[in-house]
């Protein structure tokens, strides 16, 4: 008998997530440096625990929170996370309405409910190359096709972007193009960040070839790693702050990476009409995300807690990065390319073409036996039938490893390497 399962149940493949992790749960001795969560040490308990207290001390306060919410989130929360992006901005308040502004479970829901709202199967969304394995799954769950475009370390390839968005004209398909997808602030996975200058091309681009698809291509920018910059440079303002960005750019932020992954708090800032469009979708998902949490993050950001845990917490993984940065000079081979970043969790390791990193590779097998656990690189290619899928390159993270892991880990990878590596 057949199963009643839609065409979308059918085709969802398990993510490659829940499988690294699983792989990590199931093997003690394993040293992960996979899995992109944070840093466990430095979760705000405490501060937590005084804000928590705090609001649940009066039926005044704590009824409120403890009630449904509104389908797009708490008023302060989103007149305080559009004033947030604002100063992270530089003052510019171009697209930073707290009207546009919608609260969402993790930014990962706001992605979702972004295509749901933009893409029927079969539409076409441009993605880096590499870029966020977990957005893949999205896609290939809904159906909708990816079209690489090449990355270089401040951003996209831009003659490469044009020469797609050529090729999808000459073949008819341009009108299926929905969105470009792009993680702006120390990438997920290579650690690059995009700079304006490249965020203002690539959205003329947009709008050069949207007058030949019959309708608007916006340009999503996940910016979920923003916050966790630890270098000293200047930062790097969103899409949001470039003249015609208001009705072409779709942002993605959260409150899960810089303050607790488990408070799963998400933000997106649209135009019209998707901000309604995906205001409908999520009164169907949930009518609201947690209202518990979205008071807690209120009295996080009003009373400074926020900020100074992200500072804190920007000092900690400017220390790990460093640790891993050294434990890789000392033990990869020299011939391994390596992506160094600015924040975020990662970093980037390319082998000499022809040696394979990927999931069935000897690398990947023997790095198993080791105990050490990485992304295959492959996994953070879209099924493109344009190219062939990369599969010389890994993921290494420092965010939820030890130090002692991380230099363990390094030490264990790099004597797998050499054994594969001149």
């Amino acid at each position: 008998m057949k199963t009643a399962l839609s065409a979308l149940g059918h085709r969802t493949a398990p993510p490659a997530i829940s499988w690294l992790m699983k792989t990590a749960l199931s093997r003690p001795k394993l040293i992960s440096l996979a899995a992109g969560f944070t840093d466990n040490a430095t979760l705000p308990v405490e501060i937590s625990r005084q804000l928590l207290n705090d609001l649940l001390r009066s039926p005044k306060t704590g009824r409120p929170a403890l009630q449904y919410g509104t389908t797009a989130g708490e008023s302060d929360l989103r007149q305080l996370t559009a004033t947030h992006l604002q100063k992270l901005d530089g003052g510019h308040d171009r697209a930073h309405s707290p009207e546009r502004v919608i609260i969402t479970g993790g930014s990962q829901q706001f992605l979702y409910m972004a295509l749901e709202a933009l893409c029927d199967e079969g539409d076409i969304v441009l993605v880096e190359d590499p870029t966020y394995f977990v957005f893949l799954s999205i896609l290939q769950s809904r159906g909708i096709r990816a079209r690489g475009v090449k990355l270089e370390r401040d951003g996209l390839d831009l003659a490469h972007l044009e020469a797609v968005l050529e090729r999808l004209k000459k073949s008819g398909e341009l009108h299926r193009v929905k969105a470009l997808y792009l993680v702006t602030y120390f990438q997920n996975p290579t650690g690059a960040t995009t700079t304006l200058a490249k965020k203002r091309a690539a959205l003329k681009l947009l709008k050069k070839y949207e007058r030949t698809a019959g309708h608007p291509i916006y340009l999503i920018e996940d910016a979920a790693y923003r916050e966790l910059r630890f270098d000293h440079g200047a930062d790097v303002p969103t899409a949001l702050t470039l003249s015609g960005a208001k009705d072409r750019v779709i942002y993605a932020g959260t409150y899960s990476k810089p303050f607790a992954t488990g408070v799963r708090v998400g933000f997106g800032i649209l135009p019209e009409p998707v901000y309604t469009a995906v205001l409908r979708i999520k009164g169907n998902h949930d009518f609201g995300t947690a209202n518990l949490l979205q008071h807690l993050l209120i009295r996080a950001l009003a009373t400074g807690s926020y900020d100074r845990h992200v500072a804190k917490i920007r000092k900690n993984y400017a220390h790990k990065a460093a640790v891993m940065k050294r434990a890789l000079a000392e033990n990869f081979p020299a011939s391994v390319e390596i992506w160094e970043s600015g924040g975020g969790l990662y970093f980037w390791a390319r082998l000499p073409k022809g040696i394979s990193a990927g999931v069935k590779s000897k690398v990947f097998q023997t790095a198993l036996k080791s105990d050490v656990l990485y992304v295959p690189g492959e996994l953070c290619y879209a099924e493109d039938s344009w190219r062939r899928k990369p599969a010389s390159e890994m993921r290494i993270s420092f965010g939820n490893a030890s130090e002692a892991d991380i230099r363990e880990g390094i030490q264990r990878l790099g004597a797998v390497l050499k054994q594969f590596v001149r």
